[in-house]
């Protein structure tokens, strides 16, 4: 037998928390399994939640109330009853509020809570200008695009995505080597006093992450996204469909480890040989002398050779740093993103060929490597899971609550 000191007391896993503890917990439970699907009437949802009849039908008749659900017509029900009152998020639930902020450009959004894109701008801008300069363009463009949508919808959630490492927990950059000025800025806290309400921030990357996964097939996680833009990152989704932060926030910060074979080029983070500093988009730019990415997707769409061979030399050293990736985390996909993968698919196939050379037959079996399905949307797509789930969230409809029922519109 074993001595009874041979092992510290061990923490075992809690079972998730009933949705009978709470009423906020409760109608949470429920607009999320409507809204993905799962239950889509008043019987399903019993079925679904595990909760008694009466529970569910006054957790939806509140929801209805509030416009956070709405009624989608009717379906045809088992043996000969009534067709079923069909279920849906409502449009105007409330509005959540998107921006996708890059290096040079951000993408920026309205939608409804049924997943309706109201409005969108892509504007330039210059993360070197620093946090007061780009928030106010997002503030300004977000406040526009508002304002062309049905005024009277409140907004319910604001999330944006940063180029760099960020705490979520804080909401705030930590640190971005191609942001000066941003190190701890409160991001969340400005948004959320312009908006009046909850603001989300993350890594651009993992927003394009979560975006892809939520687009696929759920066969499709665990996913690994490449993003090679101005820099290189990555971005982690486990298989249950979210996003893998890391205990403080770093998971997927690839862009700072060192390859086998990469030159000894200073990197902006003040080491040499980060692959960000020697296979990136701007990196590949800077070699060829070009003045924009955007100019190398432009010779690379072109055939031009130099700009060919550069890119056929990063997709070498980031096969490299994918292939070891690959073993580790063992993902069911890989997906390149970036603007050189919508310029031609000489990246993707460099990646492809020293991927399935380097790592060993059981992690690449099954595995998909492929180039975004939702190109330079994908960061708005992962926004809007994020915005919505933050919506649903038992903290953010508790909070609907307190507030005067909507008029109930079927």
């Amino acid at each position: 037998m074993l001595p009874s000191s041979l092992l510290p007391p061990l923490r075992l896993s809690a079972p998730p928390l009933s949705g009978r503890i709470e009423p906020a917990v409760t109608l949470s439970t429920v607009a999320r399994l409507v809204a993905s699907g799962a239950a889509v009437s008043k019987a399903d949802l019993v079925t679904a939640a595990g909760l008694a009849r009466t529970t569910v039908s006054t957790a939806v008749d509140e929801l209805l109330a509030r416009g956070v659900l709405r009624l989608d017509g009717t379906r045809p029900t088992a043996g000969r009853g009534r067709p079923a009152d069909r279920l849906a998020l409502s449009p105007r639930g409330g509005h959540v509020l998107l921006a996708d902020v890059g290096a040079t450009n951000a993408h920026l959004a309205v939608v409804d809570l049924s997943q309706q894109v109201l409005a969108h701008a892509h504007v330039d801008v210059d993360v070197r200008d620093g946090p007061d300069a780009v928030l106010r363009t997002v503030e300004t463009q977000l406040t526009a695009l508002r304002a062309s949508t049905m005024g009277d919808v409140p907004a319910r959630a604001v999330v944006i995505g940063l180029p760099g490492p960020v705490d979520g927990n804080l909401g705030i950059p930590v640190r971005p080597p191609i942001m000066p000025g941003w190190h701890a800025y409160p991001v969340s806290a400005r948004l959320q006093q312009t908006f009046a309400c909850p603001a989300v921030l993350e890594n651009d990357v993992n927003l394009r992450a979560l975006g892809e996964a939520r687009a696929l097939p759920a066969d499709q996680v665990p996913l690994l996204f490449v993003k090679v833009g101005t820099g290189i990152g990555g971005g982690l989704v486990s298989a249950a469909g979210v996003l893998h932060h890391g205990a403080d926030g770093a998971a997927g910060d690839i862009g700072h480890v060192r390859v086998r074979g990469a030159p000894d080029d200073a990197c902006v983070c003040g080491n040499v040989g980060c692959i960000e500093a020697v296979a990136s988009a701007g990196a590949i730019a800077r070699r060829l002398g070009t003045a924009t990415i955007a100019d190398v997707g432009a010779l690379v769409a072109r055939g031009d050779p130099a700009a060919v061979g550069a890119v056929r030399d990063a997709a070498g050293l980031i096969g490299e740093l994918v292939a070891t990736l690959v073993h580790f985390y063992n993902p069911a996909r890989v997906t390149i993103g970036g603007v050189l993968t919508a310029a031609s698919d000489e990246l993707l196939a460099g990646v492809r060929s020293v991927v399935y050379q380097r790592a060993l037959p059981l992690a690449t079996r099954n595995l998909v490597l492929a180039n975004s399905v939702l190109g330079e949307h994908a960061g708005l797509a992962g926004a809007t899971v994020l915005g919505i789930e933050q919506v649903l969230s038992p903290d953010s409809i508790g909070a609907l609550l307190a507030e005067r029922p909507a008029p109930t519109r079927r």
